[in-house]
């Protein structure tokens, strides 16, 4: 039997979002042994909400026992509690839910195919049926999200249980959730990790269950865990291989994060018990754990542990522009001029197609109409000697001004205050042409849009550098996301964010999480190019004609007009 829309009398009331409140002082048990309860103050950061599917239904036919058992994979309670009632007893006992997530389109976009008849049920002991999925993404068994677009089969067989009723006996591992719901069962932490220096902090997205409490989760993920494979070569983990979680709760006291360490801790030094608290500290932050700090114990007794000082992403400090000739920083109708920068950028020959400014203001990378690209900086001004054909120019935290031929990925290569040209290897070798990239603001990896055979990609890649912050290579692309129209636009929006303005035409901005899903939203209708923020509230856009647009709730307004190039700034 062939079917494109699946029953919904096996569905009907059996799903519903249920308040699940798991106070530390409400809500007693009526069944289970006695469990040691939380001190006042404590909590271990549960969530509040967790959605529920129904087991399954008596006299339920193979394809509806399939149907249900896709269904549980919603609900992630004890080890997918609800889901192994849809098993024969051997396979409840094998059957490993965390090996992955296949994440598809949608219930409805699901077929389902069975050897036997609805005429032939009554009188079948076994059964094989195969499911057609619609996949856009999985995760993996380290938690990590990738787009996977395509068709895929999931197979499964079923025997009569003694009882009479249907249970699957073969199934692979791992679950199955539509992409409208897996925001609402599984939640994305970015784990923090230094780069090669210890000098920054930067963002790996995970994506774990929500019933899990995020303070024991990412804890447990951080220590003895490991980098993403493709961010692995430009980060490093301030906890050695032999230090592991001497318990299997991080409680959260006065927020104060206690966590338990096994005794190898006992002989670190002080510098790498520092860099622990700190990464530990940053990644608790990030996944929304409120914790003021981190405390050490071993055998139940404190271990002294520092801070070390990490830089820090910048704060939003004004939209960059060029109007009228002048360059700075708008403010209502005047610009802010930048000492030793807009002098020189308003008296070079226009046009000019684009301007990178460096954090701390010092220097700004500038793109001619012609292609030509400039360092400007201190009140001069110097031209690299590049090669034609030039896509927009990006700065690094270090200084390094980042720019490759558009049909030639391959040759990228960075400028130094010296304005000598370095090569980075392994740079995009399958691609045949980049439009654009963005370095991120911790200097440890780039953003590009590359073309590879016919399609078009936005991906990301390891930036690996020498001991003096010179980059040397990237590490293997990542995929994010897969466009269908050309981009016009790539801007950082925060640490773990890009936004991606595609399609003259129909401009939209697409938000990309860099290891997660992505939102599309109309741009306004001759969007050219866009400037990052901290978030996607913060994003400017510039029109053709001039206009400078800024977000007014989920509309676009014109703030300022009259502008020639909106500029953009370091990890933006």
């Amino acid at each position: 039997m062939n079917r494109t829309r699946w029953t919904r009398t096996l569905r009907g009331g059996a799903v519903a979002l249920v308040a699940l409140l798991l106070s530390a002082c409400a809500g007693l048990p009526t069944s289970g042994g006695v469990s040691v309860g939380l001190e006042l103050g404590e909590s271990t950061q549960d969530v509040d909400f967790l959605p529920v599917a129904s087991g399954p239904i008596k006299g339920a036919g193979p394809e509806e026992i399939v149907e249900g058992f896709l269904e549980a994979g919603i609900t992630t309670s004890d080890n997918w509690a609800t889901a192994r009632e849809f098993l024969a007893p051997d396979l409840q006992r094998t059957w490993r839910p965390a090996a992955g997530v296949s994440i598809d389109t949608g219930t409805d976009t699901r077929t389902i195919t069975s050897t036997v008849p609805p005429a032939d049920v009554e009188d079948a002991d076994s059964a094989d049926v195969q499911v057609l999925l619609d996949l856009v993404a999985s995760v993996d068994d380290a938690n990590t999200y990738s787009e996977a677009l395509g068709a895929s089969t999931m197979p499964f067989t079923l025997q009569r249980m003694e009882d009479g009723e249907w249970r699957i006996t073969e199934a692979l591992d791992g679950i199955v959730i539509d992409e409208p719901r897996f925001e609402n069962v599984f939640e994305g932490y970015p784990l923090q990790y230094f780069d090669l220096s210890w000098s920054r902090l930067v963002p790996d997205m995970r994506w774990f269950p929500r019933r899990q409490s995020p303070a024991t989760t990412v804890t447990q993920a951080l220590i003895g865990g490991a980098p993403s494979d493709w961010l692995d070569p430009a980060v490093q983990n301030a906890f050695p291989a032999d230090v592991q979680l001497a318990q299997d709760a991080v409680l959260i006291t006065g927020q104060v994060a206690d966590v338990a360490l096994t005794r190898p801790a006992t002989a670190l030094d002080e510098t790498t018990l520092s860099r622990m608290r700190t990464q530990l500290q940053a990644t608790l932050r990030a996944a929304g754990v409120a914790v003021t700090r981190v405390q050490f114990t071993v055998d139940g007794r404190s271990v002294d542990a520092g801070v070390v000082d990490v830089v820090e992403p910048s704060a939003e400090i004004g939209t960059l522009v060029l109007q009228n000739g002048a360059f700075g920083r708008i403010v209502g109708d005047e610009i802010s001029p930048i000492a030793g920068i807009s002098t020189e950028i308003a008296a070079m020959p226009q046009p000019i197609a684009s301007i990178d400014v460096a954090l701390d203001d010092s220097i700004a990378a500038v793109q001619l109409g012609d292609g030509r690209v400039y360092r400007v900086g201190d009140g001069s001004r110097n031209e690299f000697d590049a090669p034609p054909g030039l896509i927009e120019p990006s700065l690094d935290p270090y200084g390094y001004t980042w720019t490759v031929p558009e049909g030639d990925p391959a040759a990228l290569q960075a400028w130094g205050s010296d304005i000598a040209a370095h090569a980075i290897g392994n740079a995009w070798p399958t691609a045949s042409a980049i439009s654009d990239l963005r370095v991120a603001g911790d200097g440890s990896r780039v953003a590009a849009v590359v073309t590879v055979g016919k399609q078009r990609w936005v991906v990301v890649a390891a930036v690996v550098r020498d001991s003096a912050g010179l980059p040397v290579e990237l590490g293997d692309a990542k995929q994010l996301v897969q466009i269908d129209e050309p981009a016009t636009g790539l801007v950082w929006l925060g640490p773990d964010r890009l936004g991606v303005l595609v399609d003259p035409v129909s401009p939209r901005l697409i938000t990309q999480t860099v290891g997660g899903p992505g939102t599309s939203e109309a741009a306004p209708g001759d969007a050219v190019s866009a400037a990052g923020a901290r978030t996607a509230a913060g994003v400017r856009i510039l029109g053709a004609g001039g206009q400078l647009f800024a977000h007014a709730g989920s509309a676009w307004r014109e703030v300022a007009s009259d502008v020639s190039v909106l500029a953009t700034r370091v990890g933006e």
